[in-house]
């Protein structure tokens, strides 16, 4: 059964992006609320295939490596797919230090893949994802994602049609999905999900590291109910409360509860919140580290955008914090991709401290 969609970040429940484009209508003159395009000229994508909006990265302001560094990479990385098992188990440190760095473009999706498990996975179940798609599926979740498709990323080349090669693809990952877990079935969150594993792999592909990401790193968020989600949201505000107490106190003081602001965060793995170069690089830590990258990031959002006296002071109000917390305009720290990373990683979250305040955070104790 569909389940509502988060809070959107455009403060706009249940609807993530409202606009689409029609196949006819220039992207161009698409309104300044999802990205500047201009008036005049051929429409023109960045190198990820946006034409606009949040996700849009300009060319001249992005960070490219050079070409000898990203072959260098390139070659350590296909040294590992040779002897995967071997490098995850004797040689784990090194992988998650290659993932930190950023997995280069034209590996990302074979990276992904095996970082998640899904590759084996569809090895094993050959005929399983077609015969899915033969089947009807639940009434109620074909209507859902029909209604959503228009709004995954219509500012991306690949979904821009309606009824297109793009929009097909991503209603059949959600239809199989929905099929494969029909207690579950569809929920709107995995949408955006979907369209980014999309972007980077054929659909069959793209639907198995679906239920890998579902299966073993986000378990339960996508249950009715929301019982998984709102338990992490009460142990990101256990790791607030070590991490920046002043932010913590301000908003436990006006009754701010994470559910407010981190379901979409989580839910959608900061699809829909940060620059595109920045969720790329989250990816490639999350598939390799686990859900403690989101509570990282998370984190140091919250930092970032309350911490400091002059910062609180601009957010006198329930009303107010929230509407920071959307992050309509991101803060300029945001468009350098190393920022947050080398900020999450100062926040010293190690495994048993998360595993710590985990514990806490689910006996109810926010004292």
């Amino acid at each position: 059964m569909a389940m509502a969609y988060p809070p959107s970040s455009n403060g706009d429940p249940g609807s993530p992006v409202k606009e689409s484009i029609s196949p006819n209508r220039s992207p161009r003159k698409y309104s300044d609320a999802n990205g500047s395009l201009g008036d005049s000229g051929a429409p023109a994508t960045d190198r990820y295939g946006f034409l606009g909006g949040n996700q849009y990265t300009d060319p001249d302001a992005e960070r490219r490596l050079p070409q000898e560094t990203l072959r260098k990479r390139e070659t350590k990385w296909l040294d590992m797919f040779i002897n995967w098992d071997k490098w995850m188990s004797k040689r784990f440190k090194k992988v998650k230090e290659r993932c930190r760095k950023g997995i280069p473009p034209s590996l990302r999706a074979r990276a992904w893949q095996h970082l998640c498990g899904s590759n084996f996975t569809m090895e094993q179940n050959k005929g399983v994802f077609e015969d899915y798609l033969k089947r009807q599926g639940d009434p109620k979740c074909i209507d859902d994602i029909n209604k959503d498709l228009d709004r995954q990323f219509p500012l991306h080349e690949m979904f821009l049609s309606k009824g297109g090669v793009g929009q097909e693809s991503l209603f059949e990952v959600l239809k199989a999905y929905s099929i494969h877990r029909p207690v579950e079935g569809y929920c709107q969150a995995q949408a955006p999900i979907a369209a980014l594993l999309l972007m980077h792999m054929p659909v069959e592909q793209a639907f198995w590291c679906l239920v890998a990401i579902c299966d073993k790193y986000l378990i339960g968020y996508y249950s009715l109910g929301l019982e998984a989600v709102q338990l992490d949201g009460d142990v990101l505000f256990g790791l607030l409360k070590k991490s920046s107490p002043t932010v913590y106190k301000h908003m436990r003081n006006q009754n701010i509860e994470p559910i407010m602001y981190m379901t979409e965060w989580f839910m959608c793995v900061f699809t829909r919140t940060l620059p595109w170069t920045v969720v790329l690089r989250l990816w490639d830590q999350f598939l390799c580290e686990g859900v403690k990258v989101l509570f990282r990031v998370g984190l140091v959002l919250l930092k970032t955008a309350l911490e400091g006296q002059e910062k609180l002071s601009q957010c006198p109000s329930f009303f107010d914090t929230l509407e920071r917390l959307r992050f309509r305009n991101l803060p300029p720290e945001f468009q350098d991709e190393e920022y947050i990373f080398r900020e999450s990683l100062r926040l010293g979250i190690t495994h048993n401290f998360f595993f710590f305040t985990s514990i806490v955070s689910s006996s109810g104790y926010h004292s």
